[in-house]
C-alpha cells in the first residue's frame, strides 16, 4: 500500500485557513496542520486552530512559538489600536496597521522546514487577493517568488529530487465563494475565529469581522458565531 500524500497546511483558525484545510483534505492529502504563537493580541485563534484541525481529522497539529512583539510595528503585535468601523471600500487602498511585517514570509519558511522534514512536497495556505485588507504578502507574485527560493534553499529541492509546491486555492475567490465552498466541504465555521480582538465574542467591527460578515451576507447564510454588535 502506498504512503498517503502529506501536506503542511497553515491553519490560523480563521475562516480562510479552515476552508483551505478542507480543500486539501478533499484533494486526498493527509493534513499536517501548523499554527503560530507569534505574540499576537490573543490566543483565541490558536484554540480555534486546534479545534478545526481535530474536526477535519488532522494527523498532526503543531504550534510554533516565537515573539514578533520584539519588533512590533503592527496593531497585532504592538500597542497600536486595531481600526474599527472602516468602510469596505477603504480596505485595500493602503496597507493597514494590522499588517504584521514579514509574517507570511516567516510562516512559509517554517512550513518549508516542516515539509522537508516530514517528506511533504505540498504546502497549503489560505491567502486571498479579492476580499482582503491590502496585505502585500497575500499576492500570487509573493508566492511565486517564495517557492522558487524554497526549492533553491532546501536539500529537498537541490539534492533529493523533490519539488516543493505551494497551493493557495482561495487566492482569486471572494469571501462569499470561499464560504460556499467551505459549506460544501462541511467546514465547521462555528469553530473558527477571525476577529482581530480577543474578547469572549467577535467584535463585528474590525476589518476582519467586516469582511467575514460581508462574505456570509453575500452567500445568503448566517454566520454561526456570535458578535458583540447586535445588528449582525
Amino acid at each position: 500500500m502506498s504512503e498517503p500524500r502529506r501536506a503542511v497546511v497553515l491553519l490560523s483558525g480563521g475562516l480562510d485557513s479552515a476552508t483551505t484545510a478542507a480543500i486539501a483534505l478533499h484533494q486526498g492529502f493527509e493534513l499536517a496542520t501548523l499554527a503560530f504563537d507569534y505574540g499576537q493580541r490573543h490566543r483565541r485563534e490558536l484554540d480555534a486552530s486546534a479545534a478545526v484541525s481535530q474536526a477535519l481529522g488532522g494527523r498532526d497539529h503543531r504550534v510554533v512559538r516565537f515573539d514578533l512583539r520584539a519588533f512590533g510595528g503592527s496593531a497585532l503585535t504592538d500597542a497600536i489600536a486595531v481600526p474599527h468601523g472602516r468602510a469596505i471600500t477603504e480596505m485595500g487602498h493602503d496597507i493597514p496597521v494590522t499588517y504584521v511585517p514579514g509574517r507570511n514570509l516567516i510562516f512559509l519558511s517554517f512550513a518549508t522546514a516542516y515539509a522537508e522534514v516530514i517528506g511533504a512536497d505540498d504546502i497549503f495556505l489560505g491567502i486571498n487577493q479579492q476580499d482582503y485588507s491590502g496585505y502585500p504578502d497575500c499576492r500570487q507574485e509573493f508566492l511565486d517568488a517564495f517557492i522558487q527560493t524554497a526549492n533553491l534553499a532546501t536539500k529537498a529541492g537541490t539534492q533529493d529530487g523533490r519539488r516543493l509546491r505551494i497551493h493557495a486555492p482561495l487566492i482569486q475567490m471572494t469571501k462569499a465563494d470561499i464560504i460556499r465552498k467551505g459549506l460544501e466541504l462541511h467546514v465547521p465555521y462555528a469553530m473558527t475565529w477571525s476577529c482581530y480582538e480577543g474578547g469572549e465574542i467577535a467584535c463585528g467591527t474590525c476589518d476582519s469581522c467586516l469582511l467575514r460578515l460581508k462574505g456570509f451576507a453575500e452567500a445568503g447564510i448566517s454566520d454561526p458565531i456570535p458578535y458583540a454588535n447586535a445588528t449582525h
